[in-house]
């Protein structure tokens, strides 16, 4: 549960320490004091969304840091743990802060983790419901969830949506391998003369770049030649030859290594530069005699490259290209010849996985359908307390022609609040005040079988007083045997049925506003309950009024 709260320079609050306890715990104050900013602080903590506007002003970031004792809850532990985080006295710290800049940055027990994390960890401790979350009553998607959450149904649900989603795959697979194989059996005849003229033309990659330069040798073969043959004349082929000139230099070396030892390395440079010379003579000669005046192969290899040219030009713009086309045109015809193996392939899948859906949605059905009936009849059971004593509840599941990734029927709440009125859909027939309470009905239920240790609940009594604020309190203080409750309520028929009563008020420092909150005890606590009731908090009728209040709550 959440012990204590802390929220530095968030909105209109400057520094704020809000201790909780176990059971119910209120919060009430002037309109305006701040208490559904603390449930907004609560909610940024838990991973909502937060912006540099929240940042109270003059200030550089915002700061809310959240102590919870999980010390019974070994699955939050493990959940906890399974993240790489400490939690040896059971107990974790969440903090989270937003810079002026819009800089996020959060932390568990220490340990800086993403908001993702700290989403994940803040809706394992916390069910934060806000004051216009009744809405969502009238939206058939969150009802639908209401009921497999209340029916055990959530997994099944989720079974459902996998199966469908596989079922839609191979349809698109389906429906993309007809669509291809239609296209290539219209082009077919067009895809046969690409195929057979690339497939004939036997292209290899980088096939053109060789024959350029196979061609530009055979163009220029005689010049080749001769001036090879040139070369190694100059070398090595007469009197007056490079290599023959180098032996007046060799034996001249010779003359100096004797008077000198120490030009050995002269001698070296000379031996390696002669013996290059004396294998670039060869080189040569063997490079002269290999040219090839060969008519025919250029000939050959003009052919070649024109060809290659030609499918270049309509299929380019590189031979790379033409080679894959070529692929993709035998790939596209090779799809009208195995296409219907493949689609009876697809079709069998399809069937298997159709006959997987349905069985899937037909087990939920199954499910939902005793839930609906087990839940109708709870909330009925819990209306009266919350002042509808002639309401009557019920979930409609209307049968769909095929399941789809919701399963196989929609599933709608209906509810008739006067006796002898037909039941209509939430949307139609109830006023803020009743679907609050209805809400209401559905959380006292669900919460039962919620593991999520704190329930919070910000304008609980919209639309709702009297005597009816006293059955909302008592429903309150019920979940509150199973729960840490924490609401923010006007009314002094709830805020008396709480164990722990904490006040906001608001006041100006240093020129700014701020909020701050303090436990009632007591005479003070007398005090608020008779300032709730709309008398004069000083006078004795309304104090004798806030104390009956406060012992019935103590009774009940």
């Amino acid at each position: 549960m959440l012990t204590e709260l802390r929220i530095r320079n968030f909105a209109i609050i400057e520094s704020l320490t809000l201790p909780l306890s176990g059971g119910f715990n209120v919060l009430s104050g002037e309109t305006g004091a701040g208490k559904s900013i603390i449930v907004g602080a609560l909610g940024f903590l838990l991973g909502e969304r937060g912006s540099s506007d929240l940042i109270r002003t003059g200030a550089d970031k915002a700061t809310v840091e959240g102590v919870f004792d999980i010390s019974q809850s070994k699955a939050i532990g493990t959940m906890i743990d399974e993240r790489g985080i400490e939690t040896d006295d059971g107990t974790i710290v969440l903090k989270r802060e937003i810079s002026s800049a819009g800089r996020g940055r959060a932390w568990a027990n220490g340990s800086p983790v993403t908001a993702t994390v700290l989403g994940e960890i803040g809706r394992a401790l916390v069910n934060l419901h806000g004051q216009h979350e009744a809405q969502t009553l009238l939206d058939t998607d969150s009802q639908r969830v209401i009921l497999d959450t209340f029916g055990g149904a959530t997994a099944q649900a989720e079974l459902v949506r996998e199966s469908f989603a596989e079922l839609s795959r191979i349809r698109r697979e389906i429906a993309q391998l007809s669509s291809r194989r239609s296209d290539a059996e219209r082009r077919a005849d067009y895809l046969r003369h690409v195929t057979r003229e690339i497939e004939d033309a036997k292209l290899t990659p980088g096939e053109d770049s060789r024959l350029e330069d196979e061609a530009r040798v055979l163009e220029n073969a005689d010049e080749l030649r001769t001036l090879a043959a040139n070369i190694s004349t100059l070398l090595a082929d007469d009197e007056e030859s490079i290599l023959e000139r180098l032996g007046h230099v060799d034996r001249a070396l010779g003359t100096v290594q004797r008077v000198d030892p120490s030009a050995a390395n002269l001698q070296e440079l000379y031996d390696t530069g002669f013996y290059a010379l004396d294998e670039l003579s060869r080189a040569v000669a063997d490079y002269a005699r290999k040219v090839d005046l060969d008519p025919e192969r250029l000939e050959v290899v003009r052919r070649r490259r024109e060809l290659i040219f030609g499918l270049v030009k309509k299929y380019g713009p590189t031979l790379e290209d033409v080679i894959d086309t070529g692929r993709r045109s035998r790939a596209e015809l090779d799809l009208v010849d195995s296409g219907s193996f493949d689609l009876a392939q697809l079709e069998t899948q399809q069937k298997t996985a159709n006959e997987k859906l349905i069985a899937a949605a037909t087990r939920l059905s199954s499910l939902r359908s005793t839930a609906s009936k087990k839940l109708a009849k709870a909330v009925d059971g819990v209306l009266p307390d919350l002042g509808m004593n002639g309401g009557h509840f019920n979930v409609m599941l209307t049968a769909k022609s095929a399941p789809d990734e919701n399963g196989a029927e929609d599933v709608e709440f209906k509810v008739a609040l006067n006796v002898g009125h037909d039941a209509r859909p939430l949307a139609r027939v109830a006023s803020g005040g009743e679907l609050s309470r209805v809400m209401l009905a559905l959380k006292t239920i669900l919460a039962r079988a919620d593991s999520v240790p704190t329930l919070v609940f910000d304008e609980v009594d919209a639309g709702i007083g009297g005597k009816v604020g006293l059955q909302v309190g008592d429903t309150l203080r019920r979940v509150a045997e199973h729960h840490q409750v924490f609401a923010i309520s006007h009314l002094p028929q709830i805020a008396a049925r709480a164990h722990n009563h904490i006040v906001v008020s608001k006041a100006a420092k240093g020129g700014v506003t701020t909020a701050d909150v303090a436990v009632l005890e007591g005479s003070t606590r007398i005090v608020e309950i008779a300032r709730m009731l709309g008398g004069d908090p000083d006078s004795k009728v309304s104090r004798e009024h806030a104390k009956e209040l406060l012992e019935t709550a103590t009774s009940s």
